[in-house]
């Protein structure tokens, strides 16, 4: 394949890590949930996953990638499964951005139609979705400050911004043309303020994920443990508990209606179910998960109305924003009832 970065570049550098020598081999691109570029490739008999900030840098790719490279470094001898850091660059030479390599991962994402045996297997998929709910469980357990991660992020306040944060963020959206306002979502002004009243009276921090649902994961191929937890852009210090509410607001309800799409679903456990697994590897107070629901219902939201304000405005195919815009709907009608 014709590749993307500069591949000699690449290979210089690495020799210049002690990573190998000669060439680099069996270049081949692989999909991922952003816009990242991600590239699995093989040296001196040695396999490598790269990443590196999409050809257009957007205005935060180059932060955004030494985070990641930041955030995995530090989970390294954790008992969070995640992507293995081999080594990480910081800087825009040699490649024209910061990027890092990492161990391949042996494991599937579950998006689309599942892989034998979990297509079949209702306790399979049962295991599955504790395991989600694991893999949070083990993040937050993890002393942030003790793996070098003090100053990652901005815990004070943490929730007390949520709110203000979001709502002017839909506010924001005015600004593009042809987008027919937050009016288009239901009981977006009453699901604020209720969090505003609700909202718990102290919560301690610790490292989120922070887009954390079963598009973000790979499970092992023989099994229902996780193999990795991926996509590690939005990981900050804040509420742990919000990732477990991002699960919560992506994970069907009777109607099966999610922001996520998983076939068959047979055997994956009831949301109530997820919180009581959570609760098994967390010392945590749930008392309040039903706000962290509704928050995560409304940030989520606000995200995808993004894209159908983009598309209204010509900035966004029009039918991937009409989607995105019918899943913002479906959230905050749950919160909406989320909050009765």
């Amino acid at each position: 394949m014709e590749s993307p970065i500069d591949i000699e570049s690449l290979a210089g550098w690495m020799t210049g890590k002690g990573l190998g020598s000669g060439p680099i081999e069996s270049v081949r691109a692989l999909a991922g949930g952003t816009q990242n570029i991600i590239l699995r490739f093989t040296r001196d008999g040695r396999d490598y996953v790269l990443r590196r900030p999409p050809a257009h840098l957007r205005a935060n790719s180059a932060e955004t990638m030494r985070r990641e490279a930041r955030v995995l470094k530090a989970l390294a001898g954790s008992d969070v499964p995640h992507p293995a850091l081999i080594a990480d660059c910081p800087d825009d030479e040699p490649l024209g951005a910061p990027f890092y390599l990492m161990e391949p991962i042996d494991g599937f994402n579950p998006l689309g139609t599942l892989p034998e045996p979990h297509a079949s297997s209702a306790a399979i998929q049962h295991g599955m979705g504790m395991a989600l709910v694991d893999g949070i469980a083990a993040l937050g357990r993890v002393d942030y400050r003790a793996v070098g991660l003090d100053g990652f992020g901005k815990p004070d306040n943490f929730l007390e911004r949520q709110v203000q944060r979001w709502r002017s963020q839909l506010t924001d959206y005015a600004d593009l043309a042809g987008w027919p306002g937050a009016d288009a979502l239901p009981a977006v002004a009453a699901i604020g303020a209720w969090l505003e009243r609700h909202r718990p009276a102290a919560s301690r921090p610790g490292i989120m994920h922070g887009d954390y649902h079963l598009a973000n994961v790979m499970f092992r191929h023989d099994g229902p443990a996780l193999a990795a937890i991926v996509d590690w852009e939005l990981a900050t210090i804040g509420d742990p508990l919000l990732d477990l509410g991002w699960v919560l607001a992506t994970w069907p309800e009777g109607d099966r209606e999610s922001t996520v799409s998983v076939e068959p679903w047979i055997g994956f456990p009831s949301a109530a179910e997820l919180v009581d697994r959570y609760r098994i590897g967390s010392d945590r107070d749930l008392s309040a998960i039903g706000w962290y629901h509704v928050l995560a219902c409304y940030k989520l939201g606000i995200l995808l109305e993004g894209t159908y304000a983009r598309a209204c405005a010509g900035k966004a195919p029009r039918d991937v924003g009409e989607r995105l815009h019918g899943r913002a709907v479906t959230l905050f009608e749950r919160a909406d009832r989320l909050t009765r």
